[in-house]
Formats: structure tokens, C-alpha cells, sequence
């Protein structure tokens, strides 16, 4: 995919219309409040775009996995307080994200107006996508305007079911999202370096195959580089290892693309997994009997540094260690630091990366931060995403 060639919110006549809009306010919350709001405040250049245009807005989304069942704790009541803020007017909520009391109120906003609708997955059907779930939430509006860049590779009603009813185009953010990561998958500058964390390799094994044909240089670190380091012959003690993709790995290993893949070469092993536990930086060959590697070593963190500091283009996805505990912290600071002083043009994804860019204080060198992990795996991939191929074309 070349560029952007779909329908954004700029291609359509927006006054006067109701439109609903699909976005990621899939949020953490914390004791009845949202923890941190990045995924709200990525959405607000859209709504107020929209509001600007005269237009009515029914704004959608799910939170967290309440299993088709209405459950407080899940409610997206104290996200349209937080949007309430943000955008500095009254957001008026619906009890239910359809249904007939849900239409009415719908059907009586004014345009300038906000209705956010609850949660769409205390309904079943929603991750089904149920076609007459689909048709029901249609009713509430014109058209349909999908910003959830973080769902676009869930078949789900809302992303995909309702633009079979309504005409369907993209807002800004999921624009922005596409045209910062087409940047990569398209006509990167190179050196090209990618660096992949987190705990699973089975979640990134197509990526880590359509990335080798395009990258210089491949970085692994976080839980899945124990998997490699098993693959190279190393005894991982502790370590969680992902026995069932070790042939994968192998097989990797001894292919011609080796030679862009790059390891640690020492680890901060733990006791246990714990914030308080007993570690040290050891040789992947010298970890403890019964240890765990938590995080990069201080030799592999230079390394890693050194390859960023040569990238002309980088694309970050999940941490290099368990960052959360500070003892185990100082690889992926250092390589948010790293991404951050390359110079280089950098796209990072990933709840757990933004974090972890967060707490390093340098978001905001950072080129491009995709709001959409699991959509940004998949994109890199280079699959199709169900919910940007529904929108119309230019």
C-alpha cells in the first residue's frame, strides 16, 4: 500500500450531518478515573475537526474484555467525564451503546453536539460481528467515521460491520497512523533498523519475517530474545522460552538472514521475578542456576545504542526488559534514549513502548508513535486490515 488513498473526514460534507465515530478509548482506569490518557487526547484533532463542521457526534468504542455482559468496572462513564475535560463542552453519555432510548438520544443532538455511547463489548455480537449488532448502531447516524487505528485489524461490528450500512471514511488520527507507517513499509531511508521486544516471539513472527526483508538490522531483546538466545545453544535457566517456536528460531538462525539479526550478548538475570529480587549482568552462558534474564545487559545496551546511532530510519515495538520493576529498567530506558538521540526518523507502537517513552521523558522526540500495537504488528506485517479496506476510496 502506497501512501493513502482512502476518504478522510476532509472528503465529506459534514454539516448538519451525525456522524459515528469509532475510536480507541480503550484506556486504563484507575480507581473510577482514566490512569493515562493518551488514546483520548490522540482522538481529540478529529472531534473537534468534526464539531468545527457543524456536525452531531455519537462517538463509540470498547474497553477492556467484559465478555459480552454489562460490568461496571468497564464502563465508559468516567471516559466521557475525561473527554468532557479535554475537549472543554458537555459530552453526554448513553446508558447503552444501542437500543431504542439510545436512538432517541442520538436522533435529538444538535449539531456542535457529543453522545458517547457505553461500552460496545457488553454486547456480544459486537466482537462477533453480528451484522444486525452492526445495522443497529448504523441507525444512529449518517455516516461513519472510523479513528480507531488500534481495532483496524479486528473484524469487529463496529470497525467493520457498520460500513457495510453507512458510507465509511477515515479520521485523522487513523490517517496520520497509515501515512506515518506507510513511511516504513514503503520507501524507508536507510540504514533501516528495527528493534522487537516483549514477551512473545508467536505474536511477531510475521513481522519479524516481512521486516528481515526489508530491515539492515533487526534488534531482540525483551522476553522473546530468550527464546533466540535458547536457539543459539545457550541453557536459559529460568527464562521463560517459547519451546514451541525454538525449530522457527533455529531455522532463523542458520538462514542467510542471520546475518541482520542482533542479540544481546549479556543480560541482567534475576532470582526471581520480582522488583526486589537478587540480580546481576552475566554472559547468556553464565546465568545462575534457576535465574531469569529481565533485561539487556550493559554490553548489549552499547550495542544496541551503537546500531541505532547509524539508523537513518528506526520502527521500535515492545520493551527490551521488564521496565516496570526499576532494577530492570535501565535497558529500555536507555533504548528510548537511544531511539531518541538517533536523529533518525523513529516510529515506535505499542502500549508498553509509549510507556516506557513516557517514562524516559522523550515522547516527544520521538518522529512518529503509532497508538495501535497489535494493528501496527499486523500493518508491518504487510496484511490487509479489515477495517481500513471497508473505507471508501479517493
Amino acid at each position: 500500500m502506497s501512501g493513502f488513498n482512502k476518504k478522510t473526514v476532509r472528503d465529506v460534507e459534514l454539516y448538519g450531518q451525525r456522524v459515528l465515530l469509532r475510536v480507541d478509548f480503550n484506556v486504563k482506569l484507575k480507581d473510577g478515573q482514566v490512569g493515562e490518557g493518551t488514546r483520548v487526547a490522540a482522538a481529540l484533532p478529529t472531534i473537534q475537526y468534526l464539531l468545527e463542521q457543524q456536525a452531531a457526534v455519537v462517538i463509540m468504542s470498547h474497553l477492556g474484555r467484559p465478555q459480552g455482559v454489562y460490568d461496571e468496572k468497564y464502563s465508559l462513564k468516567p471516559v466521557a467525564a475525561y473527554l468532557e475535560q479535554l475537549l472543554g463542552q458537555p459530552v453526554l453519555f448513553a446508558a447503552d451503546c444501542v437500543g431504542s432510548a439510545t436512538e432517541k438520544k442520538a436522533a435529538a443532538l444538535e449539531d456542535g453536539q457529543v453522545l458517547m455511547l457505553e461500552n460496545l463489548r457488553f454486547h456480544a455480537e459486537e466482537e462477533e460481528n453480528d451484522p444486525i449488532f452492526a445495522g443497529k448502531l448504523a441507525k444512529l447516524a449518517d455516516l461513519y467515521v472510523d479513528d480507531a487505528f488500534g481495532m483496524a485489524h479486528r473484524a469487529h461490528a463496529s470497525t467493520e460491520g457498520v460500513a457495510q450500512y453507512l458510507p465509511a471514511v477515515a479520521g485523522l488520527l487513523m490517517e496520520r497512523e497509515l501515512v506515518g507507517l506507510s513511511r516504513i513499509v514503503d520507501a524507508p531511508e536507510h540504514p533501516l533498523i528495527a528493534m522487537i521486544g516483549g514477551s512473545k516471539v508467536a505474536d511477531k513472527i510475521g513481522m519479524i519475517e516481512n521486516l528481515l526483508k526489508k530491515v539492515d538490522k533487526l534488534l531482540i531483546g525483551g522476553g522473546m530474545a530468550n527464546t533466540f538466545l535458547a536457539g543459539q545453544g545457550y541453557n536459559m535457566q529460568g527464562s521463560v522460552v517459547e519451546e514451541d517456536r525454538l525449530p522457527w528460531v533455529k531455522e532463523l538462525l542458520n538462514s542467510d538472514k542471520a546475518s541482520k539479526l542482533v542479540l544481546p550478548m549479556d543480560v541482567v538475570a534475576a532470582q526471581t521475578f520480582d522488583a526486589q529480587a537478587a540480580h546481576e549482568s552475566v554472559l547468556p552462558s553464565a546465568i545462575p542456576a534457576d535465574w531469569q534474564a529481565l533485561d539487556i545487559g550493559p554490553v548489549t545496551r552499547q550495542n544496541f545504542a551503537a546500531q541505532l546511532a547509524q539508523a537513518r530510519t528506526i520502527v521500535w515495538n515492545g520493551p527490551v526488559g521488564v521496565f516496570e520493576f526499576p532494577a530492570f529498567a535501565a535497558g529500555t530506558m536507555s533504548m528510548a534514549q537511544a531511539v531518541a538521540n538517533s536523529g533518525a526518523y523513529s516510529v515506535v507502537g505499542g502500549g508498553d513502548s509509549i510507556a516506557a517513552l513516557n517514562q524516559a521523558g522523550v515522547a516527544d522526540r520521538i518522529s512518529f508513535i503509532s497508538t495501535g500495537g497489535g494493528a501496527m504488528l499486523k500493518f508491518l506485517e504487510g496484511k490487509k486490515l479489515p477495517g481500513v479496506e471497508v473505507l471508501e476510496d479517493k
